[in-house]
């Protein structure tokens, strides 16, 4: 399902244009997701292709988040992806409360596509092993970017955003529910 994103009112980007995802639950224990950025990618600071490694801070630059949680409870989880292919992933108990690495995920393939206009991040996560995410259950979504221009400025998308600075924590911005995957 195409999800778009919206820059955050008090940040804007004369680069990217247009940010998009893509949402998939394939199975119940998968997610794929494919984030795309059209405008004039050559303003957008892409960092260079490295080895897929976990990483903190990614937020700090060009990154692709999802925040996932189940129907009830408070916990939720983070995922970052950035062009470079490092990622991590966070487990919370609560709004931004009782933060730890999220072992239980392992690392995600990242493909990266880049053309003249768009710029494409595709990533599928296993999530099979995380407590907080009933397989047989919906899950509610927070999906968001960070763009950083070449210049420096920074542009902060989501599919919602809660009044006051950005915040993609914040409980409002888990506005897509994700139904669990079909079955043949």
């Amino acid at each position: 399902m195409h999800q778009l994103l919206r820059p955050h009112p008090e940040s804007r980007s004369s680069a990217a244009e247009h940010v998009e995802v893509v949402v998939v639950r394939p199975q119940p224990e998968k997610l794929v997701l494919s984030y795309t950025v059209t405008g004039k990618i050559s303003d957008i600071s892409i960092p260079p292709v490295t080895r897929a490694t976990r990483t903190d801070e990614l937020w700090q630059h060009t990154c692709f988040e999802a925040f996932a949680r189940g129907a009830s409870g408070n916990g939720y989880y983070e995922f970052n992806f950035s062009p470079s292919t490092q990622w991590a992933a966070y487990r919370f108990i609560d709004y931004r409360s009782g933060m730890c690495v999220a072992t239980e995920v392992d690392a995600p393939p990242i493909d990266i596509r880049s053309h003249l206009e768009s710029f494409t991040l595709q990533t599928v996560l296993a999530l099979d092993r995380l407590s907080v995410l009933p397989r047989d259950a919906s899950w509610h979504l927070a999906l968001s970017a960070v763009i950083e221009e070449t210049k420096g400025n920074k542009s902060y998308w989501a599919l919602v955003h809660p009044p006051g600075k950005p915040d993609f924590h914040h409980s409002d911005s888990f506005a897509y529910k994700l139904s669990p995957a079909m079955h043949p």
